[in-house]
């Protein structure tokens, strides 16, 4: 049963990860079409400085990046052989483990029979934090996305098809599916204490607890790929509101530029704060706008270029070809 489900574990796990970056590269896509539109940037919830679509996108395929660096390392603890360990105790045939450890392609062997056996529990709560970490990235996103597509801020939109109607209000166009990803994500990211809370204080060896961790773990796999694949499919019919910042409402957002001009102009950066605030204060701030930004504050970031590719997180680094070749050998 233990090497069935650490083989299990593996193989969702390389699920996730191909999910994971299916939805990066559509990010990445997104971050490139958009990243000469600019959008307001926000801090404490209050408009701070100019942003783009482009950082916005990219941020959170960055994010998935070390979101996959987390999931690498799930793998790397699921990865092991069990095989040989018995009940825990080892057994008396002459087993080659390390045989057994190529034949099944695992990465190596649990060579302590008694923490083999240990190990369950906590190769499941460890593949539930990797999960966890995606679920927080998810679930900020569909956040953003139930927020910007707010009439208040009106920076994206989205097909009909893909919002709801209200019973009594005409006019409403919901965004049920990022409120059900966040939702789904949310419930996900307390996935890691619900099975610590489980086996918090078992003693070494096999439990009967343990068969309980299937009933939340395995249906939260299902979840997360199911939120990730509807993340991807919004995605694809996300329309971006463009000009946003020629509204008078966001003039504040160049207020730092304007210190800035000032500074490198010789005027000392105390004086220049104090000035444009006292400007903001009595109404007499001018937006400088149509300037072209000093080369120091990039506006339209070049997009996030460390991809899915050998310095990155990506899916070689998991060596799943390796899996593949052994299974086949296996079942020649």
């Amino acid at each position: 049963m233990l090497v069935d489900l650490r083989i299990f574990l593996r193989r969702q796990i390389r699920e996730i990860v191909a999910d994971v970056e299916q939805l990066f590269h559509r990010l990445q896509q997104l971050s490139e079409k958009y990243k000469e539109v600019l959008m307001p940037g926000y801090t404490h919830l209050q408009i701070a400085m100019p942003s783009s679509f482009g950082l916005w996108f990219g941020a959170y395929a960055e994010s998935l990046v070390d979101d996959t660096e987390m999931l690498h390392a799930a793998y790397r603890i699921c990865n092991k052989n069990p095989l040989g360990s018995a009940a825990g105790y080892g057994s008396s045939f002459p087993l080659d483990r390390t045989m057994t450890t190529q034949l099944l392609g695992f990465d190596t062997l649990s060579y302590n029979v008694v923490y083999a056996q240990m190990g369950r529990g906590k190769s499941e709560r460890i593949m539930a934090q990797a999960m966890s970490s995606v679920a927080a990235t998810l679930a900020r996103l569909a956040m953003d996305n139930t927020l910007f597509l707010n009439q208040n801020f009106g920076f994206i939109s989205y097909p009909a098809e893909l919002t709801t109607g209200s019973s009594i209000m005409p006019h409403k166009k919901n965004p049920d599916v990022w409120e059900l990803i966040r939702g789904k994500c949310n419930l996900i990211q307390g996935l890691p204490n619900q099975i610590a809370m489980m086996t918090t204080n078992l003693p070494c060896g096999y439990n009967r607890d343990l068969q309980l961790l299937k009933e939340v773990l395995f249906p939260a796999i299902a979840e997360l790929r199911s939120c990730i694949h509807m993340a991807v499919y919004m995605l694809e019919n996300l329309q971006v509101k463009e000009h946003i910042l020629d509204d008078p409402k966001y003039d504040y957002l160049f207020s730092v530029e304007v210190v800035n001009n000032m500074v490198l102009n010789g005027v000392p950066f105390r004086e220049a704060y104090k000035k444009v605030g006292i400007d903001i204060e009595n109404g007499n701030f001018k937006a400088e706008k149509n300037r072209t930004p000093h080369p120091r504050r990039e506006y339209r970031q070049p997009v996030y270029r460390r991809n899915f590719g050998p310095d990155a997180a990506n899916a070689d680094k998991f060596h799943f070809d390796r899996v593949d070749r052994a299974e086949t050998e296996l079942v020649k």
